[in-house]
């Protein structure tokens, strides 16, 4: 069989990208290491349960506050009105997107991605079956890459794919505590201090009966490992039982080119697809597949390869101002802990915690309120020139 699509990876992106080739009857495999799990904090916001029909039982938990925490220890709760963000394990949701992709007609295989051959005028993705160890082979007009921030179909294929910037993430995956404790099991703990991560974060996530606690980091020699278990300490949560633990790249930039001209487009972390600042990833990843998704479907019915540069034209457009604001927001902020306290000072503004959440909620910046945005502007640039105290109430 030709296929007309062959998704590389089955993450999020991936996954959503071949259901939706498949759901539109187009002939499409996904290719999937399996048994690999993401580090991740697992938190989905309401569009995302919207636009990709997520249904409540993947849900682990729903989150109603979110709780800044200074280098000095300083807590700020910010209320999550209107709603509420849901939580996933990764474990079985990556699984789920996968099942529910091959009940859409999509063709899954197990394997390891190798290479594109291209020799005997058509193309073919040569890949590594799990079980036979053998080489095998699949026949296809086009290749979506979704195969994670270190992937081998950008490196490979792409402009930019062997250089992209990046954080490594670690955590650590560990039974909830039960009876009193600082752990609240609807609350989502962001930690900004240096001696945790000296350039991203580290968190405390709910997942039900688990939780996620881990950190990032860019930055060369940093003990990932100590940095959680020092986390797990000031979080009281030395005692749990750890489940599992897990690490991985995390992209900080969109690439500025996401196919090659010619048969590839990529999809997700792949594509660097993930929020700055925040360093949320799974709307991301399923909005840019579904999105290399619809390019690979126009570039299908015109036979022109350009079209596959719709993938990131079109993302771009929907959530790039946001990218934008929020990369300028972790330039700014996350490099000293001066900074880190400042910014967790900035979070007791009302209107900061109403247009944040609002905007993470729908994936829109809010323009309805210009006052609420110019009052911000002026705060924010007082504590960047330290015309106000770092600790304010």
């Amino acid at each position: 069989m030709q296929y007309d699509v062959v998704v590389v990876g089955g993450g999020p992106s991936g996954a959503t990208a071949a259901q939706d080739l498949a759901e539109k009857g187009h002939r499409v495999a996904m290719l999937d290491r399996a048994g690999r799990i993401k580090p991740c904090g697992g938190a989905i916001p309401p569009r995302a349960v919207a636009d990709f029909d997520i249904p409540d039982n993947q849900i682990v938990a729903k989150i109603n506050t979110a709780r800044m925490i200074s280098p000095t220890s300083r807590a700020v709760d910010i209320p999550i009105e209107n709603g509420y963000v849901g939580m996933v394990d990764r474990e079985h949701f990556d699984e789920f997107l996968r099942l529910r992709a091959k009940k859409a007609g999509a063709h899954r295989y197990t394997g390891t991605f190798l290479r594109i051959d291209r020799s005997e005028g058509s193309t073919k993705i040569i890949y590594r079956d799990k079980l036979s160890r053998n080489e095998l082979e699949l026949e296809t007009k086009l290749i979506i890459g979704a195969d994670g921030a270190r992937s081998d179909v950008a490196r490979a294929e792409v402009p930019g794919g062997d250089t992209i910037p990046y954080v490594i993430a670690y955590h650590e995956i560990i039974e909830a505590p039960e009876g009193p404790s600082k752990y609240d099991p609807s609350r989502c703990d962001v930690i900004y201090d240096g001696a945790i991560s000296p350039d991203f974060y580290g968190w405390v996530f709910p997942h039900g009966k688990s939780a996620s606690v881990g950190m990032g980091t860019g930055i060369d020699g940093v003990d990932l490992k100590e940095a959680t278990r020092a986390l797990r300490e000031s979080s009281g949560l030395t005692g749990c039982k750890t489940i599992r633990k897990e690490g991985a790249p995390i992209p900080l930039k969109p690439l500025d080119r996401w196919d090659n001209g010619r048969d590839v487009v990529l999809a997700g972390d792949a594509a660097g697809v993930v929020a700055p600042s925040s360093g949320e990833g799974i709307y991301y990843a399923m909005e840019g597949g579904r999105q290399a998704a619809n390019a690979a479907m126009a570039c299908l019915a015109s036979g022109q390869v350009k079209d596959l540069m719709l993938a990131r034209k079109v993302f771009l457009k929907e959530h790039g101002q946001v990218f934008r604001v929020l990369g300028a927001m972790q330039n700014a902020y996350y490099k000293s802990d001066e900074r880190r306290e400042r910014f967790v000072s900035l979070c007791h503004d009302v209107d900061v915690q109403r247009l944040t959440f609002e905007a993470y909620m729908n994936k829109k910046l809010v323009k309805a309120r210009p006052m609420a945005h110019l009052k911000i502007g002026i705060k924010n640039v007082a504590h960047l020139l330290r015309l106000v105290p770092a600790v304010s109430t």
